[in-house]
Formats: C-alpha cells, structure tokens, sequence
C-alpha cells in the first residue's frame, strides 16, 4: 500500500471468509497502482466481492469509503480490467 496503510472498509457482521475476499480485493486495487496486477486476477476478486457485497449501492459506499481513504479509484479500476482484451494484461494506474 501507500506510505501508510489504508484501514479496509468491511462489515463486522461478514464472516472471516468473507472478510479476506474484501480484503483481496481492495488490496489488488492497491497494487494496480503500483507494479500492476492482471486483468483476469483482479476481475476474479471483483466477482468474489460482489458475492459479498451484492447490493450496488452498497458496493458504491465501500468503493467511495475506500477511494477517500486511500486516493484511488476502484470503480475505474474495475473498468480497466473489463476493458483488458486479455487477461494476462496488466492493469496500472500511471
């Protein structure tokens, strides 16, 4: 993560399975801002989140939690990703 760590947005009402795909996720977010990570493997995470987070307006409130925290943009991120035409390619925020 960046110089200081961004506390993760999540629900104490998850499970701890849960927990650690939220985590994943926004922790491959982070990392596209950094040395970048595979559209496939942060699309996967997206998915495994949004088995957590099914409710769109829900997800906007983690995203939006997360994006104030930590300067980022998961939403765009997301859309990186998709747009990839395969996905081995690398998704980076430069």
């Amino acid at each position: 993560m960046n110089e200081e760590e961004v506390s993760i947005p999540f629900s104490t009402d998850w499970s701890e399975e849960e927990i650690v795909k939220v985590v994943h996720f926004f922790t491959l977010v982070d990392r596209a801002y950094g040395e970048g990570v595979r559209a496939g493997e942060l699309l996967n995470a997206y998915n495994q989140f949004k088995k957590v987070v099914p409710a769109k307006d829900e997800e906007k409130t983690y995203f939006r939690d997360y994006d104030k925290r930590a300067g980022q943009l998961c939403w765009r991120t997301v859309q990186m990703a998709r747009k990839a035409e395969d996905p081995d390619t690398v998704v980076r925020h430069t």
